[in-house]
């Protein structure tokens, strides 16, 4: 479990094809005094990999074709920065929102504008994403949890805007973002079961 608050940001050090699937090595500069071991579970740009190997700085990570297939990571390319988040230790602070690195769909950055000394972000995604997405509520994006400002539902697109600040834009990602590019969006997980439970009273229990 993740709380969407980024650590550093890493770089893609090498990537490895392995078949139909992909090792990636991402260089994670600022994580040495973290104590990463192989088995740990870290939130890169928002999906959630287990670290097979330390080298130093260096991590690496097996991709499966599941993972490939829901994400961006097989497009990522040497250089490439990544947004990096070590699992939540139980005794830890909860700073974000409950993310699970378990990645529901891509978005595309749409817009940007100057909101004082923050940047107001719109972002479209697929409409099956819409009823987990809320005014005021939360969303990870690459990694990053923020709150929803608005939410503009229509007939043929779906799009939501957020406020990032000048740390987060600096300490992320989201600060390199140009309009067109893709990032992974997962929604808040309370959503997701209200959702589930609201579907369940018009089906048939035996199918909930």
């Amino acid at each position: 479990m993740f709380t969407g608050i980024v650590e550093i940001q890493g770089a893609i050090y090498a990537r490895v094809v392995m078949g139909d699937d992909l090792s990636l090595e991402v260089d994670a500069v600022g994580f040495e005094q973290a104590a990463v071991q192989t088995g740990d579970s870290i939130s890169v740009s928002g999906v959630c990999l287990t670290v097979v190997r330390v080298e130093g700085t260096r991590l690496s990570f097996d991709i499966s074709t599941e993972t490939l297939e829901r994400t961006r990571l097989g497009q990522l390319m040497e250089g490439d920065k990544v947004n990096l988040e070590l699992a939540m230790p139980a005794d830890g602070r909860f700073g974000g929102h409950m993310v699970a690195g378990h990645v529901d769909g891509s978005g595309d950055f749409e817009a940007q504008q100057a909101a004082a000394r923050s940047v107001e972000m719109t972002f479209r995604c697929d409409r099956a994403l819409a009823p987990y997405v809320a005014e005021k509520g939360s969303v990870c994006v690459d990694g990053v949890s923020l709150t929803v400002n608005r939410v503009i539902d229509e007939d043929n697109s779906f799009r939501f805007k957020v406020n990032v600040i000048p740390h987060t834009l600096a300490i992320t990602t989201l600060g390199t973002l140009k309009t067109g590019d893709k990032v992974h969006i997962e929604v808040d997980q309370i959503a997701r079961y209200i959702k589930r439970l609201h579907d369940c009273n018009d089906w048939d229990q035996k199918r909930c």
